[in-house]
């Protein structure tokens, strides 16, 4: 296991030394190669409508001026929130002091790579005082999923189970990659979120991150039935708290999901996405090579993912055997392959009968080679009609943040990989587009950051966790807000009738808590689940 880290840390640091090469020396890239002008005017257009966009330096140190929004030298900040205009809108830009706070580093510090920002938040081992208790939860199926409690490291275990159904505190629900790692910008945000009040649990799907897999299904991409369970049961557990979810990475694709199936009884009052991957299928398709998957620069991380799906998913490859072509899996070069093995491929094909006449037996197996082609392409299209992240977005009822990166290698280059027209016609939806930051990065230079910390402080902590918690507070005092608004507009009207309108018109405005569609307290005892 050593071994493997060390050459997939060479292997990281080499890209990331090509990387800034080919960008400041001028080297050619796949990109330029094939309709340079086309695409060099589509990306001057894009940014100039990101440009329009762009947060205004407020004044002091906390601004990035001097650096424009597509890394060159000029007075744009860099940082744009791109939405449709709202009162929410304007309340953010009003009080969210944490988004004009982001200093970028100048491009000749080896900080400023796209590739080791992203190394530093995925890969790089975290050295936090954070310590988790996990409880398991049995699905209705018999499936297993894990939620992981964040606790301080001087906090009683014992204690903060006895107080935890009692607690007011809100609920941090945080959801990281499709590929079940733990990575440091999941345990920071733990970190993070205990010293800003909230209790922060991390959703493990199954067999993820130690989870037993007590059933031979899988979790597909964009399929939020454990996660809807697991949200019913916190609910369950924790009556008084409010619920906010965050996720990280391809992890985003679940939260959408959910968050778009569910709509406003998802429980969830506000969440965020950092780093999200959009154009899920594409990202796939792409993977290692050009198109969605990011170009050069992507292909060590995906082969690093796919490497890392490859040994998780070997700790179950007997029983695996049964459902799953395991060779084919296993020999798999690319993502896309692992996931249609994993999800849209039948185990065990049954051969078609012999033909009787000999002369017809090469146009036999033409015929069966297209079938199997065209009933695999069918499979793969069918699948990403059930897991697309985008497929029920409009019905999405509570505000999402999305905090990408301009410079992102992992999602791929922003004119063709962000949605800009959904963040500009649906009002639930903001986008904080950032001209640094990498994939899960976003660490800013000195001075920047949430309150100026000095450099060190700044390398470890990322300020796009500032940024979200930030958001999440924002939002909460808007409706907080908005409901007291129309409470004293119910009292004032009810002043002017009797006191029994009074007395109705008080009651009618006490929000409701929407119902669950089966009997939660028959589902949720603790004879179904367990606590390791």
């Amino acid at each position: 296991m050593l071994e493997w880290f060390g050459a997939l840390l060479i292997i990281l640091l080499v890209a990331a030394v090509i990387w800034p090469a080919s960008k400041y020396l001028g080297l050619p890239s796949q990109s330029t190669t094939t309709g340079v002008q086309g695409l060099g005017q589509l990306r001057r257009e894009w940014r100039e409508k990101v440009a329009e966009k762009c947060i205004p330096n407020r004044g002091g140190d906390g601004g990035a001026a001097g650096q424009g929004v597509d890394g060159s030298p000029g007075e744009s900040p860099a940082v744009a929130l791109i939405c449709k205009p709202s009162a929410l809108a304007n309340y953010l830009l009003k009080h969210c002091v944490t988004f004009c706070k982001l200093r970028p580093w100048p491009w000749w510090n080896w900080r400023a790579s796209p590739l080791l920002q992203s190394l530093l938040g995925i890969c790089w081992p975290h050295d936090c005082s954070v310590h988790f208790v996990r409880d398991h939860l049995q699905m209705s199926d018999d499936g297993i999923v894990a939620l992981d409690w964040a606790v301080a490291a001087s906090a009683s275990v014992h204690k903060r189970r006895r107080t935890s159904s009692n607690s007011t505190s809100p609920i941090l629900i945080i959801i990281p990659n499709s590929f079940g790692k733990i990575t440091r910008n999941v345990v920071k945000l733990c970190e993070v979120a205990l010293t800003h009040g909230y209790l922060p649990v991390i959703f493990n799907r199954r067999g993820h991150n130690g989870t037993p897999l007590s059933t031979l299904k899988l979790q597909q991409f964009g399929d939020p039935a454990d996660l809807r369970e697991a949200v019913r049961y916190i609910r369950y557990r924790q009556p008084a708290g409010r619920l906010y979810a965050v996720s990280e990475s391809t992890g985003s694709g679940l939260l959408l999901s959910y968050l778009g199936e569910c709509g406003s009884s998802s429980y969830v009052t506000a969440a965020a996405c950092l780093s999200p991957v959009f154009r899920c299928q594409s990202w796939f398709e792409g993977g290692g090579g050009g198109g969605g998957g990011g170009g050069f620069t992507a292909w060590p991380l995906h082969w690093a993912l796919l490497l890392y799906q490859k040994t998780w998913l070997s700790r179950y490859r007997t029983v695996l055997g049964d459902t799953v072509q395991t060779d084919a899996l296993f020999s798999s070069a690319t993502l896309r392959t692992m996931e249609e093995l994993l999800f849209c491929h039948h185990p065990h094909p049954h051969p078609s009968p012999p033909s009787l006449d000999p002369g017809s037996s090469s146009s036999s197996s033409e015929a069966t080679t297209t079938t199997n082609t065209s009933s695999s392409t069918g499979a793969w299209e069918s699948y990403w009609e059930r897991n697309d992240p985008l497929r029920d977005i409009d019905e999405v009822a509570i505000p999402v943040l999305c905090v990408c990166s301009q410079d992102d290698p992992v999602r791929g280059e922003p004119e063709s990989s962000l949605p800009l027209e959904l963040f500009e016609s649906n009002p639930h939806f903001f986008l904080l587009l950032t001209s640094q930051g990498g994939h899960c990065g976003f660490y800013s230079a000195p001075g920047g950051g949430a309150g100026g910390e000095s450099s060190a402080a700044s390398v470890s902590s990322s300020w796009s966790h500032e940024a979200l918690l930030d958001f999440l507070r924002a939002t909460s005092d808007f409706f907080a807000a908005e409901e007291r608004a129309k409470q004293q507009a119910a009292r004032r009207r009810g002043l002017s009738g009797s006191g029994k309108a009074l007395r109705h018109r008080t009651v009618s405005t006490c929000r409701k808590v929407p119902a669950c569609s089966h009997n939660i307290h028959a589902i949720y005892s603790w004879q179904r689940s367990y606590t390791r």
